[in-house]
């Protein structure tokens, strides 16, 4: 081995081989560039990143059980299963009538297949469950997207619009990438036994024994295998009857009195669906939807491009029918990455023109190619680390448009200043990456300090927020390398034949104008400044204090996420519990003809199109309510997309409340947009006793005083009455009589409920053959009192003899969080009116202690934005200072000093005050996107700092005083802290000034970088140096005992 085998594959080998090799930094070039090329097409693109699930739900259902029947049966034997179980952060169960689910979220980190496995292990085991719950499901919630939606309707009957949509469905799923196709709209068919209670009275017969005689001639089972010596034979007994009239022609034996009676002469079969209140509307007319979705592993756009392609073709084929696209969330993700894109080639336009008025144009061309190479390079590496092209990924590589340049201009501006010393061009360039390759690589490392521990930020805002540190660094991770490896290879061929004569025409003029600034203007400033050092910082520090009052004092607000205009608005119905359908539905008829009304008062759209697209109505479901049936309905108004139109959506939903007005007898209807974005629920406030009716006199209480601010409406409660419950207790004398408990239940049951018979497989259709009595027979209280039981011998006695009877009220739903009964209280709010984090601060200071006085073992809790931005919040704040440290710790290193690397991280709180002043001129709330560009900067901020301390250090090793080694420094870094901060601002400058709703999550963290940077690129060429001289005078660096300068 030879004794300068190390050296010759050390950096300054490696650097020079780049530099002097003919065709190596261009192949490196062409790689980055070839695959980002090759991994564009294949990135998943989707509007917020994806992050695994953390969640696991339990169900288990208890068919005609109340809720508090399903709490006491089901979830407290779960809850207290669950408790020997580790890494469980929360526990949520909803009891309600018939079913439990139970949701379990998993610690962060955790993982989720081995929890899964232990609560599955311990729920099985679970022996007290009653006896009439079954159907226990235990499975990870995967999160699934929804990618578009299909509506069918036209001249067809409900039969036949349920099949169209099935075989719809089915060729949907055969499209490549399509996979998960749901349709909505109907319910399961159903060939339902309807028993007249008359002629079963008269043959002495029960719906349990009808049901029992017709299981005994509806078989389909293997009855075992003859094995001859040729050959298997597998034998199976087939009796099915799956048409109304076979199934009427079934004969029950045993009847006293009667040779023969079938199921004709005691009732009637009807084929219809299971539940009335499964449908859907489309514009007022019966249809049926599509829906269509995706797990987080697929792709919106290549899904929604071939069912799209899909649905062209069947129009053509079936010009009767309407199908209609009614929502395409692939548009919104096209239209906010198209967005993007514009603003970063114009921030990179931007970043040319800049260079090239401070270098040639071949030093500006090749410093700004920089940048595609970095994003290329960027773009292959996100799929390697699991993410996706979204909203975050995309403005972490716009941020990187300005912030990149710095490494660039660094090197680019050394190489030129080797080149002017007349120096060949390859050997300046090798010299001038090495003599500043400490400080870049110093200043990468601090930028890493600070970025590297939001990879791990908290809650569900950190989950989406923290791609955009992980991006930014994936990218300059790759500019660092373009810049010391393909950018002074670039340079050294480039700068070949550049002398070193000074610059003529524009050139000279756009450096005197400089040098002019820099002396008479600037240079002015900064002698005055430092003259009047000790001013200068308290004015600096006042100002500070100033910023953070106004947010303190709420001049400038603090919200936990921006709203991302959408194009949906939904009315979400909730009637009392037992509300018929038909009363339900005329409630839809007047949102939709409120919808028209508020539809007419925005005529004037872009290029006369209507503001509202389309109108879904959907009864059986409320996703405020968390309950289903006839009573809840929820209507969904499809609207332009937001840059299409100039309604926002706060204003249709203003209007639309007006039309609407108070529904008589409804609970709430609600006007809302149809998703919420990371932050959750505006007001969620949970009241957590075991009293109920305490916890819901808090509720009330709450809303009554929330009330009386402007902007805050849609107030729901959950705890709700539930359906009038009818209880019977078995009379002593009813024993003598032969009659238990459980032969009451039965036939009871049978005969309201239903007995199920049977499921048949019809194509892809699958149904159920159920008895019970006929709807004129079981719907009234009267037919119910009427009920005659059947005993053994064949006698009939009527239910008021054998049974007493109780009438309660009990709750529609009972929810329990981490073992306490909760009550939840949610509302909305509008954020031009009122700031919520303001009035849930006000409402947590000002009520919350009157009501844990007034009412005894109540808890009260913030969920939704209040419990999502304060974990997110302080996971960032003990972030921030772990980075800060790290920070510290590089500086002190550096500097062999403990409180240099003070004066250089004064740089920070400058571009905070920079952010708050630049939210308050822009007329911007500050948010989480605000403070992620804040903790992003305040790793760049520092470099500037750094080079400035460092020019200050080396004018007081050659002897001179502070006070001239300050203002020397100044001046001498004057133009490069200014050209790398311009590129920075100017890059994110069109993102910044832009108008589009599209654009307004995005906006504040280029708000925050753009301010943040220019406060603490003005201040940092002036307060640094007043803090060095002052800490000067203290003698407590560098002291000056051998010259006086000028004191304050």
């Amino acid at each position: 081995m030879p004794p300068d085998f190390h050296q010759r594959l050390g950096p300054a080998f490696v650097l020079e081989k780049f530099v002097n090799h003919r065709t190596l930094a261009n192949t490196l070039m062409l790689s980055f560039i070839g695959l980002g090329l090759y991994a564009i097409p294949k990135l998943q693109k989707e509007t917020f990143p994806n992050f695994d699930s953390s969640e696991i739900q339990v169900v288990m259902t208890y068919r005609g059980a109340s809720a508090e029947d399903v709490e006491q049966g089901i979830c407290l034997p779960i809850e207290d299963a669950l408790d020997g179980i580790q890494n469980i952060k929360k526990v949520t169960c909803t009891a309600q009538e018939g079913a439990a689910s139970i949701v379990v979220e998993i610690e962060e980190g955790a993982d989720v297949t081995t929890a899964l496995n232990d609560i599955e292990t311990e729920v099985e085991a679970i022996s007290e469950f009653p006896a009439g719950a079954e159907d226990l499901i235990v499975t990870e919630l995967n999160r699934t997207d929804s990618v578009m939606t299909i509506t069918v309707s036209g001249p067809m009957d409900e039969d036949s619009l349920k099949d169209f949509c099935e075989r719809f469905k089915q060729q949907l799923k055969r499209l490549p990438g399509v996979s998960l196709v749901e349709i909505q709209g109907f319910s399961d068919r159903q060939l339902r036994i309807e028993l007249d209670a008359d002629a079963l009275r008269r043959l002495g017969l029960s719906a349990e024994v009808v049901a029992q005689a017709v299981r005994n001639q509806n078989l389909d089972v293997p009855l075992g295998t003859i094995e001859s010596e040729h050959e298997d034979l597998l034998l199976r007994l087939v009796e099915q009857q799956q048409s109304p009239q076979d199934i009427e022609n079934i004969v029950i034996h045993g009847v006293t009195g009667r040779s023969e009676v079938r199921i004709g002469d005691i009732g009637k079969v009807v084929d219809s669906f299971a539940d009335a209140e499964q449908m859907a509307w489309i514009d007022g007319e019966r249809a049926g939807i599509i829906q269509v979705n995706k797990t987080r592993s697929q792709d919106t756009t290549k899904i929604a491009e071939v069912v799209r392609e899909f649905v062209q073709k069947e129009r053509q084929r079936h010009p009767q029918l309407r199908i209609a696209i009614t929502s395409d969330n692939s548009e919104l993700i096209m239209e906010r990455l198209t967005l993007l894109a514009k603003n970063a080639w114009q921030g990179v336009v931007l970043v040319f023109l800049v260079m090239w008025l401070f270098f040639n144009l071949r030093l500006s061309f090749w410093v700004v190619m920089s940048l595609p190479v970095s994003f290329m390079g960027a773009f292959f590496v996100l799929p390697l680390i699991g993410q996706t092209l979204n909203m975050m990924s995309s403005v972490a590589i716009l941020m990187a448009t300005g912030i990149l340049m710095d490494d660039g201009i660094v090197i680019a501006e050394n190489i030129a200043r080797h080149v002017s010393m007349g120096k060949n061009s390859m050997r300046a360039a090798v010299d001038g990456v090495k003599e500043v390759a400490g400080g870049v690589i110093s200043s990468f490392l601090t930028t890493c300090c600070v970025l590297c521990p939001f990879f791990v930020l908290e809650g569900h805002i950190g989950k989406v927020l923290r791609l955009i540190p992980m991006v930014l660094l994936t990218t300059l991770i790759v500019s660092l390398v373009e810049a010391f490896l393909i950018l002074p290879a670039h340079l050294g061929h480039s700068m070949k034949h550049v002398g070193t004569d000074s610059p003529r025409g524009i050139r000279h003029k756009i450096d005197n104008a400089v040098d002019w600034i820099r002396e008479s203007v600037f240079g002015r400033v900064i002698d005055w400044a430092i003259q009047w050092r000790y001013l200068t910082i308290g004015l600096t520090i006042a100002t500070f204090i100033a910023s953070l009052a106004m947010v303190a004092g709420g001049l400038v607000n603090f919200i936990p996420f921006p709203n991302l205009e959408g194009d949906t608005v939904e009315a979400r119905i909730l009637m009392p519990q037992g509300t018929p359908l038909t009363k339900t539905a005329e409630i839809v008829r007047q949102i939709n003809e409120a919808t028209a009304r508020t539809n007419s008062r925005f005529p004037d759209q872009p290029d006369g199109a209507t503001l509202v697209q389309s109108v879904m109505s959907k009864f059986n479901e409320n996703s405020d309510a968390g309950e289903s049936g006839p009573h809840v309905a929820t209507v969904s108004i499809r609207m332009l997309q937001p840059d299409e139109r100039n309604t926002t959506t706060a204003e249709f939903i203003r209007a639309m409340r007006e039309e609407v007005g108070k529904v008589p007898n409804a609970i709430s209807v609600t006007i809302a947009e149809a998703t919420r974005g990371p932050a959750g629920r505006a007001v969620e406030v949970l009241f957590k006793s075991d009293d109920l009716e305490s916890a819901q006199s808090a509720a009330f209480e709450t809303q009554q005083w929330m009330s009386q601010f402007a902007g805050v409406y849609n107030f729901n409660i959950d705890l709700r009455p539930g359906k009038q419950e009818i209880r019977l207790h078995l009379k002593p004398d009813a024993v003598a009589l032969g009659l238990n408990v459980q032969a009451m239940a039965s036939q009871l049951s049978a005969a309201f409920q239903g007995a199920k018979i049977s499921d048949i497989q019809a194509g892809v259709d699958q149904y159920e053959i159920n008895v019970q009595l006929a709807p004129d027979s079981r719907d009234t209280l009267e037919s119910f009192l009427d009920f005659q039981f059947i005993l053994a011998g064949g006698t009939q006695v009527p239910l008021e003899s054998v049974a007493d009877l109780e009438t309660t009220y009990g709750w529609s739903k009972i929810s329990r969080v981490d073992g306490w009964r909760t009550v939840t209280l949610i509302a909305d709010t509008d954020t031009d009116v009122v700031n919520t984090s303001n009035l849930m601060r006000e409402f947590r200071a000002e009520l919350v202690p009157e009501l844990v006085s007034k009412h005894s073992d109540l808890m009260v809790t913030l969920g939704g934005e209040a419990e999502r931005s304060s974990e997110t919040g302080n996971s960032m704040a003990s972030l921030f200072l772990m980075g800060l440290f790290g920070v510290y710790a590089i500086l002190s290193f550096q500097f062999e000093s403990w409180l240099e690397p003070l004066i250089v991280m004064a740089a920070i709180p400058m571009s905070l005050m920079g952010m708050i002043f630049g939210h308050m001129g822009m007329g911007m709330d500050i948010s989480m996107p605000s403070l992620i560009g804040f903790v992003s900067l305040a790793g760049i901020v520092v470099n500037d700092s750094i080079l400035l301390v460092q020019f200050l250090k080396k004018e007081r090793s050659e002897g001179k005083p502070s006070y001239e080694s300050a203002r020397n420094a100044s001046r001498l870094r004057f133009r490069a802290i200014m050209l790398t901060s311009m590129t920075t601002m100017v890059g994110l400058l069109p993102l910044t000034l832009e108008r589009s709703t599209q654009a307004q999550v995005l906006i504040p963290t280029a708000v925050s970088i753009v301010f943040g940077l220019f406060a603490s690129t003005i201040l940092v060429l002036i307060v640094v140096p007043c803090l060095y001289v002052v800490l000067c005078d203290f003698k407590w660096i560098n002291s000056d005992d051998h010259e006086p300068h000028p004191a304050s």
